[in-house]
């Protein structure tokens, strides 16, 4: 069990034995109460939005011990202009990719999502909407967007996707409930170029990547903006990620063979 869900569990309990010894002895001082439900609030708003700790979620957040190689994946594509660039870029290093696709664009875009997967890299869920609000949404509406998802994905390529990564990275019970109801796993990461915002720089995201490269990493970059058209900095940074990756001589493998086998 991840330690930080084990955690959730123990403050749980131990937040029924106060409420129990409260009842029945005596409530306990009065900063001793507040800073309790301080600590278990913030402990479960970090479970909702630290996804590599697992607390809500099963997430494959890397690759199992003695994995060998990077798992490269990308978000929030798929973008007429620079997602052919990223491919490109693969293509040039004989590497391979995961692209974590948003429905609604792929649905404007399904041109973009067949030559993907015809240049031999996985298509994966990032839901239809990329609503940034998803983890507040009720367990209806979660469902109702990643089963249209599923069925745009599907429609383009003739196979359903069971790869999944949470919009933002965010997860909760309700996620985690229908995500495992829809038979996707959800995709983590171990090293993020944080390449998603406007203000990034290649540079940086190089920096970054490098700084946690290893064997059994899986590392986040962005083939599209979430919003707008300017250029993600993790394509441009991408000729460098992969020369990066060719000088410590760690292959570029497929996520696939980092998920265990159900």
């Amino acid at each position: 069990m991840p330690p930080f869900r084990l955690l959730l569990y123990a403050a749980s309990l131990s937040a029924v034995v106060l409420a129990v010894r409260a009842m029945f002895i005596a409530p306990p001082p009065i900063w001793v109460a507040v800073g309790a439900v301080v600590l278990y609030m913030a402990l479960i708003l970090l479970g909702v939005f630290v996804l590599k700790w697992r607390v809500f979620v099963d997430a494959v957040i890397e690759g199992p011990r003695h994995a060998r190689g990077v798992a490269l994946t990308f978000d929030d594509g798929p973008d007429p202009v620079w997602t052919p660039r990223a491919l490109d870029a693969l293509d040039r290093a004989g590497a391979v990719a995961t692209f974590f696709v948003i429905g609604k664009k792929a649905e404007k875009h399904p041109e973009l999502v067949r030559e993907i997967v015809a240049r031999g890299h996985t298509i994966g869920l990032h839901s239809y909407a990329h609503d940034r609000l998803f983890s507040l949404r009720g367990e209806r509406r979660v469902r109702d967007d990643l089963t249209r998802a599923i069925h745009v994905l599907t429609a383009i390529t003739g196979e359903a996707p069971d790869l999944f990564r949470p919009p933002i990275g965010h997860t909760n019970p309700i996620i985690a409930r229908v995500a495992e109801a829809l038979d996707l796993t959800v995709i983590g990461w171990s090293i993020s170029g944080r390449d998603g915002v406007g203000r990034a720089r290649a540079p940086d995201v190089v920096r970054r990547i490098r700084r946690g490269l290893r064997d059994g990493a899986i590392v986040l970059l962005h083939d599209a903006a979430e919003r707008g058209d300017h250029e993600p900095a993790g394509v441009k940074a991408l000729p460098d990620v992969l020369a990066a990756l060719a000088d410590a001589q760690l292959p570029v493998v497929a996520l696939q063979e980092f998920v265990p086998s159900s």
